[in-house]
């Protein structure tokens, strides 16, 4: 019998010199493409890309990394991803990396803690990214240990105080919160519920300093102050021990909209309407706002224009080490739906008597 030999081809991998003239253009142009420069024209970025996708070019970043180059690798730290904020955050920096051919290696922290935030650091840098992006909230000096700690490598912090005096990009969270108090005021709301995220947060803080600050403006003081921890169950809970304290109040601002989703059904089981009794403000505006019944009034934070912002900084510091430090203070806006109007001053019918009733037997059966 004679034997059967197997021949293999090996398949010839494209190079750059390949892609070059395909594109018709230099090696350095090529190189140069791959590595983000910024003084290649659009017309012939898109030329040396479209001439990478007909190769099927994939670029070589271990070669790369080995010869000094950058990874193309940006490390974000994130807070729990069940979160809606953070999720959306995170998804709008994956696709703005991406557009920027970018990869985003994450780490994701359960409980905002300093020294879990370090580990996941630590494993990052272990990685080789060439830059941070840390979305959890740190005290000033946590931060800069942070900085400290990650050497040459940029780091981009997006849950800091607005003083701090490291590279940051965050939002204007007291004036979210006045302007959720200046909606209420106009609307002739005087006895104003709180409903903070946790404190140890400094988004938390300030939101609630600003809430607290617009009142006093208007001679106000919050009728109760209670505390979650972002979740909608937290919102739920704390809402029906606020109903369970008999503490009247005609509006509820709520730290984030996933806590306001909770309050929202508290108010509905305990058979007070949202708005007519019961005015309820979000914050954040996250995607799903629109579609909670009532569509939620709230203070609309971009996390696209976060996202897409950060992505471009911290690229910007790559490229440019010694760039100044700058901290950045992202706009928000108010977004009227249809959670909050005037309070109703009206003599009670006898049909929201029977209501009051029914929330009173619901309150004493608890106690049961």
């Amino acid at each position: 019998m004679s034997a059967i030999r197997k021949l293999t081809v090996k398949t010839k991998s494209i190079t750059l010199y390949d892609v070059a003239k395909h594109a018709n253009v230099s090696y350095q142009t090529v190189s140069r493409v791959i590595n983000q420069a910024t003084h290649v024209s659009d017309k012939t970025r898109l030329k040396v890309e479209a001439a990478m996708q007909s190769l099927n070019y994939v670029p070589n970043r271990v070669a790369q990394q080995l010869a000094g180059k950058l990874s193309q690798n940006i490390g974000l730290v994130t807070s729990n991803l069940s979160l809606h904020a953070p999720s959306q955050i995170a998804a709008a920096i994956k696709s703005q990396a991406s557009r920027r051919h970018f990869n985003v290696m994450m780490s994701m922290i359960e409980q905002p803690d300093p020294e879990a935030c370090k580990s996941a650091v630590n494993n990052l840098l272990a990685q080789r990214v060439d830059g941070l992006i840390v979305n959890i909230p740190l005290e000033s000096e946590q931060a800069r240990i942070i900085n400290e700690m990650s050497g040459t490598v940029p780091v981009l912090f997006l849950d800091v105080s607005p003083a701090l005096n490291l590279d940051s990009i965050i939002f204007d969270a007291r004036a979210g919160a006045h302007l959720a108090v200046e909606h209420l005021v106009a609307q002739d709301h005087q006895r104003i519920a709180l409903l903070s995220g946790p404190l140890a947060s400094v988004s938390a803080r300030l939101r609630l300093e600003g809430w607290q600050q617009a009142l006093a403006k208007h001679q106000l003081t919050a009728v109760a102050q209670l505390q979650g921890d972002w979740s909608s169950q937290a919102g739920y809970l704390q809402t029906l021990a606020l109903i369970g304290q008999g503490i009247t109040f005609t509006a509820l601002l709520v730290a984030n909209d996933q806590m306001a989703l909770g309050a929202l059904r508290a108010l509905n089981e305990s058979g007070l309407a949202v708005p007519g009794q019961v005015s309820v403000m979000g914050y954040d505006d996250t995607e799903d706002s629109a579609c909670f019944i009532p569509p939620l009034t709230t203070i609309k934070q971009d996390f696209k224009l976060l996202g897409s912002a950060s992505v471009d900084r911290l690229i910007e510091q790559i490229r440019s080490p010694n760039m100044p430090v700058q901290a950045t203070v992202l706009p928000i806006t108010l977004i009227e739906r249809k959670t909050t109007a005037a309070p109703d001053t009206s003599t009670p019918s006898p049909q929201t008597l029977a209501d009051a009733l029914t929330v009173l037997a619901r309150q004493v059966s608890r106690l049961k």
